[in-house]
């Protein structure tokens, strides 16, 4: 039995029966067996934790990891530009080893962020051999992650139908489901991205959601930064009984307020990318109006062209956004700014924690420090300059931690990193084949569009 003793960490559990508390946490294979003030576990490795806040594995709700061999093109692009050059141009040059080493490099970026899951929303799987390369990617990395089955949006040719109008391949997803992501409890495990109401006809939002119910899969959906293709969709998808807790919204910025009420009401999950969101001009993120009525959210750092995997400061961003366009409501209607926060730090750590776990259906094994659940937890160092002193553990961690101060990351018990150092090995040779990668694409591809 392998068994690692944390010791004399400031622990952040997100576990209300557990709380904040200095102590030990106890792994014992790949899962947490004890949590307490001072824990006795005699030959156990022992890890060190008296300058480190102990806290769950990061979540990262939404991701298009395919796209990390690109990444910086994207800083000027707005949502047209990002539709024509990316998925209509670009995504029609990658190879299956393109999809591979993206994924297997994307993964690891992430894990060295103290991601320990993610919401992989692959939508440039082409061919079967584009889908088991970006498989394979995650898997040789170690991360967990839902594998979301997506389907590519290139311009039809002669004879062909629009993407818009073809449907999820049953076959394919079915063949995922009987090989090699047949298991529930595996660290890789398969969900749908579906076009949805906004990218295609009704007919085959139906027919996807319809089939995400009968096996059983999340289904995540873009909504939002273009015109839909089926403006009363969402009203049907609720009509007609096809949304559940196992349906995710991406953005959503434009639904109408009743839309959102209905859609809440049916136990949709939301996740937010207000770093995406903000740049295209997707309006203001869906925080304030899901916290309105009740409901939860998680966060994504979505395209890797432009934005990345810190989760730290993605809640900053979504955080301080929301808490701007409160104060400003605020001294709208009321001539002054608010008395009382709206939204908490805490609130805001849910949602790449706790939150993140529930949007994947993850929320019996990850996204709190609870006994009995997977050991994905990460350590991050409190005595770093940017972080000492720290007073507030939680506001500490929402308000200045980053990338860097990640010490150690276990994922089901493995150690990933430790001492600042990610162990991986040839990541120089990875990185070499990512940049080659990158580079045949933009060749084969020609001339990207630029800001104005």
């Amino acid at each position: 039995m392998s068994r690692i003793l944390i010791k004399n960490g400031t622990i952040v559990s997100m576990d209300r029966q557990t709380g904040d508390l200095r102590g030990d946490v106890l792994v014992e294979n790949d899962r947490i067996a004890a949590i307490g003030p001072a824990i006795e576990a005699g030959d156990a490795e022992t890890i060190d934790a008296s300058e480190m806040i102990v806290i769950p594995g990061l979540i990262n709700s939404h991701i298009h990891t395919w796209e990390t061999g690109l990444r910086g093109i994207a800083g000027d692009w707005t949502m047209p530009q990002y539709g024509q050059a990316m998925h209509r141009g670009l995504a029609n040059h990658f190879r299956p080893d393109d999809i591979y080493i993206a994924n297997l490099m994307g993964a690891l970026t992430s894990i060295n962020s103290g991601i320990t899951t993610m919401v992989d929303w692959c939508h440039n799987n082409r061919t079967p051999e584009h889908t088991d390369a970006a498989i394979d990617g995650l898997q040789e990395s170690g991360v967990r992650a839902v594998f979301l089955h997506g389907s590519p949006k290139p311009d039809p040719k002669p004879g062909q139908k629009h993407f818009s109008e073809i449907p999820m391949p049953r076959q394919e997803v079915e063949r995922l489901l009987k090989g090699r992501l047949a298991s529930r409890d595996a660290r890789i495990t398969l969900g749908l991205a579906i076009l949805g109401p906004t990218y295609s006809i009704y007919d085959v939002t139906r027919q996807d959601l319809q089939l995400a119910r009968e096996l059983n899969l999340v289904a995540s959906m873009h909504v939002s930064g273009v015109k839909p293709v089926s403006p009363d969709g969402f009203r049907r998808m609720v009509a007609d009984d096809l949304v559940s807790e196992r349906t995710n919204i991406v953005h959503g910025n434009d639904l109408t307020d009743e839309e959102l009420r209905q859609l809440v009401g049916r136990g949709v999950q939301f996740t937010v990318t207000a770093d995406v969101e903000l740049q295209m001009g997707f309006g203001n993120p869906l925080t304030g109006r899901l916290s309105a009525l009740g409901a939860s959210m998680s966060v994504g750092s979505d395209v890797e062209i432009s934005t990345r995997p810190d989760m730290f400061g993605i809640i900053r961003t979504t955080l301080q956004t929301q808490r701007n366009i409160d104060h400003m409501q605020s001294l709208r209607t009321t001539t002054k700014a608010l008395d009382k926060i709206s939204i908490t730090c805490r609130d805001a750590f849910a949602w790449i924690t706790i939150n993140g776990a529930k949007m994947a259906h993850l929320g019996q094994r990850i996204g709190s420090l609870t006994v009995g659940k997977q050991a994905d937890i990460v350590l991050v160092r409190k005595d770093d300059l940017n972080m000492f002193p720290v007073h507030d553990p939680l506001s500490s961690l929402v308000m200045q931690a980053g990338v860097s101060n990640i010490d150690t990351v276990l994922i089901a018990g493995h150690v990933m990193k430790r001492g600042g150092q990610l162990l991986f090995a040839n990541i120089k040779e990875k990185k070499a084949t990512l940049q080659r990668s990158g580079e045949r694409i933009l060749r084969d591809f020609g001339e990207l569009p630029h800001a104005a």
